[in-house]
C-alpha cells in the first residue's frame, strides 16, 4: 500500500483542455472519490493514473516511486471498471487468477490468493461457476476480486456500480465500503452519482469543466460548500437559490428582511448575492423566519415531502454563475408529512444561521 502525490496534471486533445492544472495528495489507505458531472475530467484523471493515458503535463508519485512515464503494468495498481470485463468461458476461480497467472505467479500462490479474495467477498461458493451463472452484483465481485489478488498498491474504481440496479447498487456500494475498511487499500474511486460520493469517501474531490472546484470530507463538503455549484451538486434534493440585494447587512427574502449570517455583513451593501437554503433546513409550521405559501406540487414518499413553491419574482435567479434554471422554485424536505394536498395554504420556516451566502456575480462562496 501506498500515498499517491498528483502534481500539476494536464490533459488537452489538440486546443481543448480537458484536466487544468490536477493536484492532491491521497493518504496511504485513504478512500478519495473524484465526482461531478459528465465532462468533467474525472475518468481522464483516473486513466492518467492508471497509465492508459498520458499527461500533457504534470507528474505522479505512487509510494516513493515517479511513475509518470511508467507502462500501466509497472504501476503497481488494479483497477475495476463499469465493465466487468470477465472471460465468459472461464469459472470466476479462473478470471480471478488469470491477471496473476499471466505475470508468472506460482501456481499454489494463485490457488491461496483467489481463495483468500474470494472468502473476503463472499463469492467462495461460486468458484466453479462461469459468469453468465452470476447476478450483476456477483460479477461485480468477481471483478473486485481480480483486483484484489493483485495485492496492488492502489486500487482505481471507474464507476463500478453504474451498471446495477438501484437496490444492488446500494447493497453493492456498501460492500466496497467494509470491503475498504477491512483492507486498507488507497483507493481512488470515479463516480458522478453524489450519493455513492457522500457514503464512501474519505474525502471528496468535486470537478467541472476540468477544474478542481473543492477537496473536502463529506460533512465539510455539505456544510461548508466553496461555490454555487458544489453546493447545488452536493445534497438530494439540491440546495435552494434565491436572489437578492444586500442593504444594511440583510436581504429580503419571502418578503421579509433577513440577517446576513456571515462575517462584516455590511460591507456587502448595494451587492446582489445568492442565497443557499437546503431543503432539509426548512420547517412546516413556525420558526425564527416564517412565511406562508400554496404549494404547487407535493412528492410524498411515506416518511417524508418534497413540497414545490414558486419563489417571489424578486428571489428568483437572474443568471449568473451557475445558473442551472432552478432559480424560480423552492423546494421543502418536510418529515413526518401530514398529507396536505397541493395548492392549499402552508406556512414554512427556516433559521437564518443556516443561510449560505454567494457572490451572484463569481458563485463564491462569502463567509
Amino acid at each position: 500500500m501506498a500515498g499517491i502525490r498528483i502534481e500539476n496534471v494536464t490533459k488537452s486533445y489538440g486546443g481543448l483542455a480537458v484536466l487544468k492544472d490536477f493536484t492532491l495528495d491521497i493518504a496511504d489507505g485513504e478512500f478519495v472519490v473524484l465526482v461531478g458531472p459528465s465532462g468533467c475530467g474525472k475518468s481522464t484523471m483516473l486513466k492518467i493514473l492508471a497509465g492508459l493515458e498520458e499527461a500533457s503535463s504534470g507528474k505522479i508519485t505512487i509510494g516513493e516511486r515517479d511513475v509518470t512515464d511508467l507502462a500501466p503494468g509497472d504501476r503497481d495498481i488494479a483497477m475495476v471498471f463499469q465493465n466487468y470485463a470477465l472471460y465468459p468461458h472461464l469459472s470466476v476461480a479462473r478470471n480471478m487468477g488469470f491477471g496473476l497467472k499471466m505475470r508468472g505467479t506460482d501456481k499454489a500462490e494463485i490457488t491461496r490468493r483467489v481463495a483468500d479474495a474470494a472468502k473476503i467477498l463472499g463469492i467462495d461458493h461460486l468458484l466453479e461457476r462461469r459468469p453468465r451463472a452470476l447476478s450483476g452484483g456477483q460479477r461485480q465481485r468477481v471483478a473486485l476480486g481480480r483486483a484484489i489478488v493483485r495485492e496492488p498498491q492502489a486500487f482505481l474504481m471507474d464507476e463500478p456500480l453504474s451498471n446495477l440496479d438501484a437496490k444492488l447498487r446500494v447493497h453493492t456500494r456498501a460492500e466496497i465500503s467494509a470491503l475498504h475498511k477491512r483492507l486498507r487499500v488507497t483507493t481512488i474511486y470515479v463516480t458522478h452519482d453524489q450519493i455513492e460520493a457522500m457514503t464512501m469517501a474519505d474525502r471528496i474531490v468535486i470537478m467541472k469543466d476540468g477544474v478542481v472546484q473543492q477537496i473536502a470530507s463529506p460533512d465539510v463538503m455539505f456544510r461548508e460548500p466553496a461555490n454555487l455549484f458544489v453546493a447545488g451538486f452536493i445534497g438530494s434534493p439540491g440546495m435552494n437559490f434565491l436572489q437578492a440585494k444586500a442593504t444594511a447587512g440583510k436581504v429580503r427574502l419571502f418578503g421579509q428582511e433577513v440577517a446576513l449570517p456571515v462575517a462584516n455583513a455590511g460591507l456587502l451593501d448595494g451587492r446582489e448575492v445568492v442565497v443557499g437554503l437546503r431543503p432539509e433546513h426548512i420547517a412546516a409550521g413556525a420558526g425564527p423566519v416564517a412565511f406562508e405559501v400554496a404549494p404547487r406540487l407535493i412528492e410524498s414518499l411515506g416518511s417524508e415531502q418534497y413540497v414545490y413553491v414558486d419563489l417571489p419574482e424578486e428571489n428568483r435567479r437572474r443568471g449568473g454563475a451557475d445558473d442551472d434554471g432552478r432559480g424560480h422554485s423552492l423546494i421543502a424536505r418536510l418529515l413526518n408529512p401530514d398529507g396536505r394536498p397541493p395548492g392549499e395554504k402552508l406556512t414554512l420556516s427556516f433559521d437564518p444561521g443556516r443561510l449560505h451566502v454567494f457572490d451572484a456575480a463569481t458563485g463564491e462562496v462569502i463567509r
